[in-house]
């Protein structure tokens, strides 16, 4: 899904389709379409088309039921379409069987995902978690694989029935992942020593969760007046930054920001992050930034509380309902938000905007 050479001036005709399926939650579709449209955008492809698909079923050989893929196969052929992304996972079957009867290349969700946190990744540790995640979709795609991988590899002056090009790619793929868990590992030694030394010396921890694009890094940086990163974009940031936070110039402890969650998280990445965001475990509260402003921002709550819950991670919470200032109705959100407890209500554009957090923090600090 990579775009060729800017010396050749040439990106792939694209197509995205929406998908809209039994099992999506989310209230508003249009916004699941839009955060879409961003994630390609994110990665950087320019697309022709954007369409949106509904389906009552799941087609086990190509995801999309056959009448919506006849549709998409005549726009195809009309656009001279060289690649589709699709807004869900696929399975291996399905993404091979969909790009032979569309005739280009088709990739799902979980590559899209994976291929911007290889871009966002820059400490040796997340570009090693990445690598991991990656080489686990690779696995996946190459077991999935059929007659063309099932081709003996005869090599002269051996005995017995030769490898096949799937088991040696599969090997090859195990070996790599082995290695990178190995230096992954070094990496946990050190950020575990550090742990203890925090432990053992009281420092209360706090750190920032939520869904990507919540606001967490614009609120680090107006807490500890750093400089992270905090574009508009959804994984602008990926790498856990650590600073060390002061409310009335006295010392509270240290306040962290974590990677941002998003519905439909490729397993590969939770699995290859756990060891970071094991930290969540640790620390002594958790701010849960939510964009308010952001229709589908219920679903994302239900989306943070589920890979926590899959982490195993019950820290105590303050939900933190960030971009205020976008909300037309703050009496209708009050009401709203009174079953997600406690809360507080904050706008991050300005120092003045978060005093309710400041306040809350500096309660919670002589509590």
């Amino acid at each position: 899904m990579t775009r060729q050479s800017q010396e050749t001036l040439h990106y792939p005709k694209t197509l995205l389709i929406g998908i809209e399926a039994p099992y999506n939650t989310t209230k508003d579709i249009e916004s699941y379409f839009e955060e879409f449209k961003n994630l390609a955008k994110t990665n950087g492809v320019i697309f022709e088309e954007f369409i949106p698909i509904k389906i009552r079923e799941i087609d086990s050989s190509t995801f999309i039921t056959k009448g919506k893929l006849e549709q998409i196969h005549k726009i195809v052929q009309e656009k001279n379409v060289e690649q589709v992304l699709v807004s869900d996972p696929l399975t291996s079957k399905q993404e091979r069987n969909l790009s032979d009867y569309l005739n280009c290349k088709v990739f799902d969700r979980t590559q899209l995902i994976l291929e911007i946190f290889e871009k966002a990744a820059h400490t040796s540790e997340g570009k090693l978690q990445v690598e991991i995640a990656m080489m686990h979709y690779m696995k996946s795609r190459v077991a999935g694989k059929g007659i063309e991988l099932s081709q003996q590899l005869g090599i002269i002056g051996t005995r017995g029935p030769g490898e096949t090009a799937k088991e040696k790619a599969l090997r090859t793929l195990e070996l790599k992942i082995h290695n990178l868990k190995k230096r992954l590992e070094k990496s946990h030694k050190a950020r575990e020593t550090q742990r203890k030394q925090r432990l053992s010396s009281q420092i209360p921890q706090i750190c920032l969760i939520g869904y990507t694009n919540a606001g967490k890094s614009t609120i680090l940086n107006i807490l500890t007046k750093s400089d992270v990163i905090a574009e508009d974009k959804l994984f602008s940031t990926l790498d856990t930054t650590t600073r060390e936070l002061y409310i009335n110039k006295k010392k509270i402890g240290l306040i962290s920001d974590t990677v941002g969650f998003i519905q439909q998280l490729p397993h590969q990445l939770i699995e290859a992050f756990k060891s970071t965001l094991s930290e969540l475990k640790y620390a002594d509260l958790l701010l849960h930034v939510v964009d308010v402003s952001d229709k589908n921002w219920e679903s994302h709550i239900r989306v943070v509380h589920e890979i926590l819950e899959e982490l195993k991670i019950d820290t105590p919470m303050l939900y933190v309902f960030n971009k205020a200032d976008k909300v037309d109705n703050l009496e209708d959100l009050e009401n709203k938000i009174k079953r997600f407890q406690p809360n507080i209500i904050v706008s991050a554009k300005s120092k003045k905007g978060i005093e309710p957090l400041i306040d809350y923090i500096e309660s919670w600090k002589l509590t």
